[in-house]
């Protein structure tokens, strides 16, 4: 028989009877049982010490009864009162190691499972982080892994104790009562049939729990990072509402689960009584008129009443297993999709050499029907500069992101150095590309750590230098603890002229052969702009530049621009070869400048990507 089979049999003389259940415990044994069956072991050898120690009390209480009650032996006094003694002793000392075994290795399995669903997130594109909620992310990645600790603790406890306890105690019964066992034999039937009519409406529930969970987290999430926008359109009132709805219908769900767990307790409680009843009535009956003693009766009493927990914990298994399989379908979910195309680690990397780019003929849209670039076709030599101008929305920043393969074309190829980026790792194209964004982000930590994410093994004073370089020192060294200051979830605390500028510091960190900025001034006052313009000067010098500005009139110096409207080159040329053409950049042009005598002036913003 197999060890699947045995474990199928084991689960099923529990109760445990549902496919679906028994395959994701057989999946749960199979990723995180077999790692740790030496914990497990020692956890269910102390179980199995607790439960003979249990038995065997119920069983030394037949010669309390006959020897020193009935029999009045006072030399049986202190033996009997040791032995019980030592009999809890033990089982006590059995139950503490048992339970430290276990959390240490449940402890450990949330650990491992955590960092392995996380490393295989790392393994998604962007793509599939603009269509998944980061909130039930945040819930599998937190309750998933928990769950798992769960439901392989229930199955162990269950079995290790509870089975055994149960077992141990039903011999105990059997001996001194074989009649009266009976009774127990016909009771464990109507309980086990009662608690599973409840099982499909327990997991119906702990779904919308854990789906009511998820929606409390993004909107706590939205509240921390729109807190701006709350405030200053006065939605308190409505994230309130937002809140209070998702809190009282989990608190409703909850309270269901409750009542539906709660109601194997009066179904055990009232089996129990019938059945401690009957042993009464036939147990006073043969100890009066049958002359049977009652030690026999009294041990098999105790070890009945003994008994009622461990029967009650198994006949709820499957119901307290349905309320944690949600969480670990969820987590299995998440493990069982396959890795983004884009972040395949077995492509071999890139044959970097000058750094040209060149995109042939590519359609992509981030929607299926819904294409944002249209067989776009132009080359870029090293060392060069090109800017991307042109109407909201035309495709600018889309170019941008599928350079470091942040997702892969419809149709077409880009290609660095006449390779294809899909055929080689996406990891090695990035190792040669800094970007800077205009949705600025930074991470929660300190200044000097922010910077260096552009060169992990960089030095201190080489991320000073590149702060330096970025026009960003001076405005470090006067935060209270200078490039140890703490920048906030997002870099909250750092306006946003502050937060682009450690971008730019982190860009000029990485060295990179290939620059992509977009937008990398729009949070900049003029005077910044320009010092900071002075920097990105020096930084493209002797590499690829590709540009999206937001101010024409720090792309005037290209070596070339191209006019992205609906996803097409409608332009292209240097900026006076555009002007005189009279076409679309002209009238951009026109538009963001009011001519006045010597030297343009900005009337208006320019649209961006």
């Amino acid at each position: 028989m197999t060890t699947q089979r045995v474990i199928y049999l084991i689960l099923g003389r529990l109760g445990v009877r549902d496919s679906g259940t028994l395959a994701l415990i057989w999946r749960l044994f199979t990723d995180n049982f077999r790692r740790h069956w030496r914990g497990y072991l020692l956890a269910f050898v102390l179980m199995a010490i607790a439960a003979a120690s249990t038995a065997y009390s119920a069983n030394i209480i037949k010669y309390v009864v006959d020897e020193i009650f009935v029999a009045h032996k006072i030399e049986m006094l202190l033996p009997l009162a040791f032995t019980i003694i030592g009999l809890s002793v033990t089982k006590g000392f059995a139950t503490y190691f048992q339970e430290v075994a276990l959390g240490r290795i449940g402890n450990r399995i949330v650990a491992e499972n955590q960092r392995r669903v996380y490393d295989h997130l790392l393994q998604f594109g962007v793509s599939h982080f603009t269509t998944q909620s980061s909130a039930n992310l945040i819930m599998v990645v937190n309750s998933g892994a928990n769950a798992v600790r769960e439901v392989l603790n229930m199955i162990v406890l269950s079995v290790g104790r509870d089975f055994l306890t149960l077992m141990a105690l039903l011999s105990v019964m059997v001996i001194k009562a074989p009649l009266l066992s009976a009774v127990a034999f016909v009771v464990a039937p109507i309980a086990i049939v009662g608690v599973t009519r409840l099982i499909k409406r327990v997991r119906h529930i702990a779904t919308a729990e854990f789906a009511l969970g998820t929606q409390l987290i993004q909107t706590i999430q939205e509240t921390v990072r729109g807190a701006v926008i709350v405030k200053a359109f006065n939605l308190e009132p409505y994230m309130r509402g937002r809140m209070d709805e998702a809190v009282s219908a989990l608190e409703r769900r909850a309270n269901k689960m409750i009542r539906l767990q709660a109601r194997t307790g009066p179904l055990m409680e009232s089996l129990g009584g019938i059945a401690i009843g009957l042993i009464m009535i036939y147990s006073g009956w043969a100890t009066i008129v049958g002359g049977k003693t009652a030690g026999d009766f009294t041990s098999f009493l105790t070890a009945f009443l003994l008994a009622y927990e461990p029967a009650k914990r198994l006949a709820r298994l499957q119901v307290n297993l349905e309320s944690q399989t949600v969480g670990v379908r969820a987590f299995f979910g998440i493990l069982d999709q396959p890795a983004s195309p884009t972040e395949a680690a077995a492509a071999p990397p890139v044959a970097f050499s000058s750094g040209t780019i060149e995109f042939k003929d590519v359609t992509f849209g981030y929607r299926p029907r819904t294409p944002v670039l249209n067989s776009l076709r132009f080359h870029i030599a090293s060392n060069t500069k090109l800017a991307l101008v042109g109407p909201s929305g035309g495709g600018k920043t889309t170019i941008l992101n599928l350079i470091p393969r942040l997702y892969d074309v419809n149709s077409g190829a880009v290609l660095i150095d006449g390779q294809d980026i899909r055929g080689v790792s996406a990891e090695s194209v990035r190792r040669h590309i800094a970007l800077v964004n205009q949705d600025t982000f930074l991470f929660a930590g300190s200044v000097r750590e922010n910077i260096r994410i552009g060169r992990l093994d960089a030095s201190d004073v080489e991320v000073e230098a590149a702060a330096r370089d970025a026009h960003a020192h001076d405005f470090i060294a006067a935060l209270a603890r200078g490039y140890d200051t703490y920048v906030g979830e997002n870099g909250v605390q750092l306006s946003g002229g502050q937060r682009q500028r450690i971008a730019i510091a982190r860009a000029f960190l990485k060295q990179a052969a290939i620059i992509l900025l977009d937008e990398a001034t729009s949070a900049l006052d003029s005077e910044s702009e320009r010092q900071v313009q002075l920097a990105l000067d020096r930084l493209m010098e002797g590499r690829t530049i590709i540009v999206i500005a937001h101010r024409l009139s720090t792309i005037l110096n290209a070596d070339r621009i191209l006019v992205i409207d609906a996803g097409r080159i409608v332009e292209e040329g240097t900026h006076r070869e555009l002007l005189a053409k009279g076409g679309l950049y002209e009238s951009l042009y026109r538009h963001q400048f009011a001519e006045r005598p010597g030297r343009p002036r900005l009337v208006s913003g320019f649209a961006g990507p």
